[in-house]
């Protein structure tokens, strides 16, 4: 197995799934475990001890090669926590040799298909990573850590290759949306950076959602069903309500590229009082502080018609990173499109439908696009990878800090 899929096999064999309960930053101590891990791999490399630095509060590696010119010093991030959203204890990855393009049992009970998962198509002939059906795989993102930290095996190894500073990152807890809340730009030190945290090899991406979530929470008038009439006020029939009044063409399932949705997480409780949560997302601002009046009336609107007493907490999560690059920051969006092309990967301009540690980033000083990791449906137990894929890639990354060379 060439490198970078070596790397990837040993990252995935360490449990770091984030929690949304614990409040604790890292939010689970297990991430620590992959966080070492990569410190004392970064040091074999030959790098200077005082150019790796391991936050042992916060859990954040940083890792600075030194560059052989006067360049600029470009970036590359990924996160090493895996979603919660499905167990990444105990993975068993199943090697697909020369994919035929058609069904793999992962399980008994699933079927990993191109008629549920078309992308299968592109893979004809390549090496694929599944999971066994029971777990995620975590190509999100530890495919992305596996590139950067090929790459940067590949630059200490060969020192005659001009460069400028390569500063690394890797970040916890970025799925559960706190990837970046102890992040220090100063350390890093880099002029511009990429998150390599996409998808289908060739994506770059410098759009992302504005998001926003809501929690509704709703206190109905509770009796004895056999005399409610006109006293009962189910708080779960007021959900309903609230939930019905928004159009089915705004949801997750009916939408697609730079549309919008409301996408209702949580519904619970009882006739007494119930709680929702939904989260909010548009790439278009003006769309996006519209979605979240709509929701506030909505609850006003349902308040009014039931009696019932609702109260909310709206808050913003992040915003569209496109704002802080086009159009003065583009030289770092062209600059990976020529670097795709001299590696031969066909660039893949899209939109995130979602949001990334760059985007938060970029607020904050340091503009940082989104580029691919190769892997597909990620955050569930249907998740792959090709090795193809993770191998140019790597490419990808060379390429890039080549290129800065070239653009001096």
């Amino acid at each position: 197995m060439s490198e970078v899929v070596n790397r990837f096999l040993k990252y995935i064999a360490v449990d770091t799934s984030s929690s949304e309960e614990t409040g604790t930053h890292p939010s689970t101590v297990k991430q620590h475990e992959l966080a070492k891990l990569l410190y004392r791999e970064l040091c074999s490399l030959g790098i200077p001890e005082e150019d790796v630095f391991y936050d042992v509060e916060h859990c954040y590696i940083y890792c600075r090669i030194r560059g052989s010119g006067d360049y600029p010093a470009v970036g590359f991030i990924s996160h090493m926590d895996t979603s919660p959203e499905a167990s990444g204890a105990d993975i068993k990855p199943r090697f697909v040799e020369n994919y035929d393009g058609g069904d793999i049992i992962l399980s008994p009970d699933r079927v990993l298909s191109p008629e549920d998962f078309p992308e299968l198509s592109m893979y004809r002939g390549q090496t694929l990573i599944t999971t066994d059906g029971t777990t995620l795989l975590g190509a999100d993102d530890k495919a992305g850590i596996a590139e950067i930290m090929t790459m940067a095996s590949y630059f200490v190894s060969h020192s005659e290759t001009e460069h400028g500073d390569i500063c690394i990152a890797f970040t916890p807890d970025e799925e559960i949306g706190e990837g970046v809340e102890f992040f220090d730009l100063k350390r890093f030190s880099a002029v511009y950076a990429y998150t390599v945290d996409g998808g289908v090899i060739g994506e770059l991406s410098y759009e992302n959602f504005n998001a926003a979530s809501i929690e509704i929470r709703i206190t109905g008038r509770n009796v004895h069903p056999g005399e409610a009439y006109n006293k009962m006020i189910n708080a779960l029939r007021v959900a309903e309500m609230i939930d019905s009044k928004i159009p089915d063409s705004e949801r997750p399932d009916t939408t697609r590229d730079h549309e919008g949705f409301f996408h209702l997480t949580m519904l619970q409780g009882g006739p007494a009082c119930a709680t929702m949560k939904y989260i909010i997302r548009d790439h278009d601002r003006t769309l996006f502080e519209e979605k979240k009046d709509r929701i506030v009336s909505i609850c006003n609107e349902a308040a009014s018609e039931t009696g019932a007493r609702i109260d909310h907490n709206l808050r913003d999560s992040y915003y569209n990173m496109r704002e802080m690059i086009v159009p003065d920051n583009m030289f770092i969006v062209n600059r990976c499109v020529a670097a795709m092309e001299r590696a031969g990967i066909n660039p893949l301009i899209k939109p995130i439908r979602g949001g990334t540690d760059g985007a938060m980033l970029s607020y904050k000083g340091l503009i940082c696009p989104n580029i691919c990791a190769g892997g597909h449906n990620f955050h569930g137990v249907y998740e792959y990878i090709s090795c193809q894929s993770m191998e140019k890639i790597t490419d990808l990354l060379i390429e890039i800090v080549k290129g800065v060379v070239l653009d001096t």
